[in-house]
């Protein structure tokens, strides 16, 4: 999945607003940390505040801050804000065919397997992640188990992979 650029914008400065909640973060911080105009991430942000993520504070020392619930925030609330992460199933021409039909179905499952994994990452989630490099927690990501995927080994074999 690719995230358009506002969207990737809004989750870098969530996650920097989450990780100091006490802070008052200037918005020319968050742009020179990810090289973008403090225009361009201006507007990202008046998204954000309309929306009750973030508070902006004016004047000396102020900034942006995070007053959202970190536990109760996921990555899809916040990328829904700026596009729809389930695209349309791909059609093949103008004929709906026993292909495209099926075709359609996975593009569906796929759909709600996203929207349901971004659904079910929190801020907090991805804040614990970043403290520890990245990597999640031996338990996994907070959502449901999840049986192994299969991963190939050589032609016609598989064996399950743990910790995906």
């Amino acid at each position: 999945m690719k995230l358009q650029k506002n969207t990737r914008l809004a989750l870098y400065s969530v996650l920097e607003f989450a990780a100091r909640p006490d802070e008052h973060v200037p918005a020319s911080e968050v742009a020179q940390s990810y090289g973008e105009s403090v225009h361009h991430l201006a507007k990202v942000l008046s998204e954000l505040a309309r929306a009750g993520i973030v508070e902006a504070v004016r004047g000396v020392g102020g900034g942006y801050r995070f007053v959202a619930n970190p536990r109760r925030l996921t990555l899809l609330d916040v990328i829904e804000l700026f596009e729809d992460p389930s695209g349309e199933a791909p059609r093949v021409g103008d004929a709906v065919s026993a292909v495209d039909r099926a075709l359609g179905e996975v593009w569906d499952e796929i759909d709600q397997n996203t929207r349901a994994t971004l659904g079910s990452i929190t801020v907090a989630t991805l804040l614990r992640m970043i403290e520890r490099g990245g990597r999640p927690s031996p338990g996994g990501l907070e959502r449901q188990e999840r049986p192994p995927r299969q991963e190939p080994l050589a032609a016609g074999t598989a064996r399950a992979v743990e910790g995906d």
